[in-house]
């Protein structure tokens, strides 16, 4: 079996895995990083997104062993000494969610949205941006204020 050694949530891990694992099932099999969560197995819900390299992927479409070297974030790696990171602080004080089972993947690309678009965003923008994820609770209204609220404490 092929070694896969990264970086994830600042802290150097490797492992034994298949060639074929995903980079989500190397999350939450082989490092318990939960968070992350599995909601289609067809790259379709957004439920799987972290930043890999600073850049937002759904984890259910890489293989682990080709993200050898990459820097890798989670949701549990965004809070710092016990503060929650501005993005996941917007969706708690706008209600952004409900069931709870998108809102990692929300966050992870909430926050790659405000990497590439500034953190003043249009809620047309974020709409659009958010295509590829799903909400089932049907919270978009609120995860929508979210973004854009954790857009503007993003770039305060």
């Amino acid at each position: 079996m092929p070694v896969v050694a990264m970086t994830v949530n600042g802290k150097a891990v490797s492992a034994d895995v298949e060639s074929r694992t995903l980079l989500v099932q190397f999350l939450r099999e082989n490092l318990r990083l939960t968070g992350t969560h599995v909601g289609c197995d067809t790259s379709q819900c957004g439920a799987c997104v972290v930043m890999v390299n600073d850049q937002s992927i759904k984890s259910c479409t890489a293989l682990a062993v080709s993200l050898q070297g990459a820097h890798v974030t989670t949701i549990e790696g965004l809070a710092k000494d016990g503060k929650l990171h501005p993005m996941q602080e917007a969706f708690r004080q706008n209600h952004g969610l409900q069931c709870g089972f998108c809102t990692p993947g929300m966050i992870m690309s909430a926050i790659d949205i405000v990497n590439r678009n500034g953190s003043r965003l249009e809620e047309k923008t974020v709409r659009e941006e958010l295509e590829g994820n799903i909400c089932r609770c049907t919270g978009y209204h609120n995860i929508v204020k979210a973004i854009v609220a954790g857009g503007a404490a993003m770039g305060a």
